[in-house]
């Protein structure tokens, strides 16, 4: 009685995945990227690997909140690293606060993640007086203006220097604390990525998506407009500020500065990613990412070495790659995946009905 169960369940789980995963091709793409990077760290790779993979993670949730505001709700955000730096600052100066024996990041962070919201309603307010460039411009102020802000109070905030805050596994070892943190990040980049897609996915995306498309006719429809671009602002600042919690504890940092966390780098990343990905579908920056991280950790350090002296020709030489790719294509390469997954899907439908009407057929001879 109990095998016949087992084989049930296992036959209504399969059954599901084939529907739900399997016949979609994003989430078999996904998928397939996930079991790869699960069993990454079985073929013995290095700590300076795993943790260039740690640090990829925390970007890529960074850049899947991006692509949820801009891509789904179309508010051009240049100043993303706000919610970033907001989430590192926060996580940091409440470690500082605790008393001795709560000091945690396990803590910490749950903690910053409503700042984090808080901040991103309080930006979206002034945001959503202006529209288009001149909000891109808005946004990239922001994160200026906070810089700014922590020089200023650099008693508490470190100023230049930043705050210096543990890692996650300080306990461990060094190599297992690399390996430790590389399935932490896995694990909330996975989670990450599968609320916002659900969030893309559902009515609230679908109403995004509206406003994306054409906000007037949303008003005109009975959509509250305003509520509905701050909620973006809130969900993709909160994503933003996990990612900035997150990094600010990883081996390889492990401190909240403003350098590192509210350059002008850390705003333009994740729409270099997004669009090498493609915007708008949640898992194309994810492929983007690593395209990007690979790309310039390793084909531009390891496979093509550039000495440091000539950091100018290497910034060259990696914008022009970027470029060729996005004008090869411009709807993004995880698009352009999918989209080839997708043919073979319907030719293989074809084939199937094929087969189907040739058996008909025969069947109607006899």
């Amino acid at each position: 009685m109990k095998i016949q169960m087992v084989t049930t369940y296992l036959r209504r789980a399969y059954s599901s995945f084939a529907v739900h995963v399997f016949d979609v091709p994003p989430r078999l793409l996904v998928f397939l990227l996930f079991l790869l990077l699960l069993f990454l760290p079985i073929t013995r790779v290095g700590d300076y690997t795993l943790g260039v993979l740690t640090t990829l993670n925390t970007f890529a949730i960074f850049a899947v909140s991006w692509d949820l505001l801009v891509g789904r709700s179309g508010q051009m955000s240049l100043g993303h690293a706000l919610f970033f730096g907001v989430g590192a600052y926060s996580s940091a100066l409440l470690y500082g606060f605790f008393p001795l024996w709560l000091r945690v990041p396990w803590l910490a962070i749950p903690l910053a993640l409503p700042i984090c919201f808080l901040a991103a309603l309080v930006i979206g307010f002034p945001c959503l007086r202006v529209k288009g460039p001149y909000l891109a411009l808005v946004t990239m102020a922001f994160p200026l203006i906070l810089t700014s802000l922590i020089h200023y109070f650099g008693g508490i905030t470190g100023g230049e220097r930043g705050i210096r805050v543990p890692g996650f596994f300080p306990n461990l070892p060094i190599n297992q604390q690399y390996l430790a943190e590389y399935y932490l990040t896995l694990l909330l980049l996975s989670a990450s990525s599968i609320i916002l897609y659900k969030v893309a996915n559902s009515k609230t995306g679908i109403v995004f998506v509206s406003i994306l498309d054409n906000e007037l006719a949303s008003k005109a429809s009975g959509i509250n407009v305003t509520k509905y671009k701050l909620l973006a602002f809130a969900i993709s600042g909160s994503f933003a500020g996990l990612a900035g919690a997150i990094y600010a504890h990883l081996l390889l940092l492990r401190s909240a500065g403003p350098s590192e966390t509210l350059g002008i780098t850390v705003s333009f990343l994740p729409v270099i990613v997004t669009i090498l990905g493609g915007i708008g579908t949640i898992y194309g920056p994810l492929i983007g990412a690593y395209i990007y991280f690979i790309l310039d950790r390793y084909v531009l350090n390891i496979l093509i070495y550039i000495p440091p002296e000539l950091v100018q020709a290497k910034f060259f030489a990696f914008t022009l790659i970027v470029i060729i790719l996005i004008i090869k294509w411009p709807r993004g390469i995880a698009r352009f995946i999918v989209d080839k997954l997708q043919d073979l899907e319907e030719t293989r439908e074809i084939e199937e009905r094929g087969k189907h009407i040739w058996k008909r057929e025969k069947k109607k001879k006899k």
